[in-house]
């Protein structure tokens, strides 16, 4: 008797999730920062039986210059198998991948052969702005109903930002998802707690704000994001804001427990103008409410002014600048981007009112400059975009921010690589000496999604 049943990557909780086999392959954005030649999207080697182990092995062009790949995500994922919205039977073939600079959406197909990607489908800026009225499409999730897009900008790339959502098989551009965005203004990340019927969003800034690198005036004034906004997701509707003070700039990647039933979740605030450090807090149920607590502050380091770049040197030190966060799948480590310093850190949050430092490296950085085994010379750029395997025990990191900013940082630009990191399921972790990308000349990678899913891409509705 024939059966009909679901993708073998779709796991109905977090634990089964965990005992996924392991990915043989990483996707990263890989985008051109003089914006003349065409974005692609890499294929790495990941698997270490492989004997293209740590290479790029496949890739696939964009239509036409000028996207600036960023942030991407799968069509379908597990969240297909929970009750208030069932879809089985979609596949996780699809990769959404916006250009955060033209607005235009690229839907590539993995399969047949996942070494071997191609874009199946072009969704031009126009369309999504006629039919969401936003540009500059940014984090892409795969959700019961749907694939939501987070986007920067309005149609006439001002604010406010928002979401909007597309149909997971066809790719239409359905329209906005918000039908009452209360005070929210500016977007960024956004993700839910489907247990609690919860949609949360961060803040950047609008494109005017970032496009050309960031404004120090603006940064200095207090005029970037700083606030976390709740929302109802069935009914669409903004429920509370949160403002972190003004002195906290750039509050972005959401990071919310995969155990649908705790209320709770990680994000990074990227600098505090009062002594350049970085921090990350916990949002939680409070009552009826939501509320934050900071629970990690990470300094900034002391420096030589003539190791910075023009924009820290009357500082005399150099910012962690948290750009990115990952929390394994079993919610017991929160990984941390110290892109400025170059450190890479592990948290223990088992409790996540009370993290422990349980791993940290050092890589690159704006001052050190720390090498790899198998790099060539000293490394610039530090660790970015985090990805972690499903079981925990792997996790990748690039280098690049976006295009614009490098340069503001790490004077002269960018080299781009690709990194690897053994975790070890009691705590600690090693940079594994063998996993090193060196990144073609003319592109930078950014964010990397894994191959049958990983512990940023996947909601469950089952503990």
């Amino acid at each position: 008797m024939a059966t009909w049943t679901p993708d073998p990557t779709f796991y109905p909780s977090p634990r089964l999730a965990a005992r996924a086999p392991a990915e043989k392959f990483a996707y990263v954005a890989s985008f051109a920062p003089e914006r003349k030649r065409k974005d692609v999207l890499a294929v790495v080697d990941v698997d270490p039986r492989s004997p293209s182990y740590a290479q790029i092995v496949g890739k696939v062009d964009m239509s036409r210059p000028g996207d600036e790949l960023h942030h991407f995500g799968w069509n379908a994922c597990s969240s297909c198998l929970c009750p208030n919205a069932p879809h089985p039977h979609v596949e996780r073939r699809y990769l959404v991948v916006p250009g955060l600079r033209s607005s235009r959406i690229h839907i590539v197909d993995t399969k047949p052969d996942p070494k071997r990607p191609r874009v199946v489908k072009v969704i031009e800026p126009d369309e999504i702005a006629d039919r969401a009225g936003y540009t500059r499409p940014h984090t892409v999730h795969c959700g019961p109903e749907g694939i939501y897009v987070s986007a920067l900008g309005n149609a006439d790339g001002k604010g406010p930002g928002g979401v909007f959502l597309m149909d997971h098989e066809t790719f239409e551009v359905r329209g906005r998802w918000e039908v009452d965005r209360g005070p929210q203004e500016f977007a960024y990340d956004m993700w839910w707690h489907l247990g609690y019927d919860t949609v949360v969003t961060s803040e950047w800034g609008t494109p005017d704000m970032f496009e050309e690198g960031l404004v120090p005036e603006l940064l200095l004034g207090s005029k970037y994001g700083r606030k976390l906004h709740f929302w109802d997701l069935h009914k669409r509707r903004h429920l509370q804001e949160i403002d972190f003070g003004k002195e906290h700039q750039l509050i972005f990647e959401l990071r919310p427990a995969h155990d649908p039933t705790k209320a709770y979740g990680f994000v990074n605030c990227v600098i505090s103008l009062e002594d350049l450090s970085s921090s990350i807090w916990v949002w939680y149920r409070d009552g009826e409410q939501w509320a934050v607590k900071k629970v990690v502050s990470i300094p900034a380091e002391p420096a030589d002014p003539d190791l910075l770049p023009p924009a820290l040197k009357d500082f005399k030190a150099c910012p962690p600048l948290v750009t990115d966060i990952d929390l394994s799948v079993d919610d017991k480590f929160l990984y941390v981007s110290c892109w400025g310093t170059g450190d890479f850190l592990q948290y223990d949050v088992s409790d996540p009112f009370a993290p422990k430092l349980t791993g940290k490296l050092r890589i690159g950085g704006i001052v050190s400059r720390e090498t790899h085994p198998k790099a060539k010379g000293k490394l610039n750029g530090g660790p970015q975009m985090v990805e972690v395997s499903r079981d925990g025990r792997r996790i990748y990191f690039t280098n690049s921010l976006y295009g614009a900013i490098d340069p503001q940082f790490y004077t002269g630009g960018l080299e781009g690589w690709m990194v690897k990191v053994d975790a070890d399921p009691e705590g600690g972790m090693a940079l594994d000496p063998e996993f090193f990308v060196a990144w073609p000349k003319g592109h930078l990678p950014h964010q990397v999604r894994l191959e049958g899913g990983d512990a940023s891409s996947d909601s469950y509705c089952y503990p």
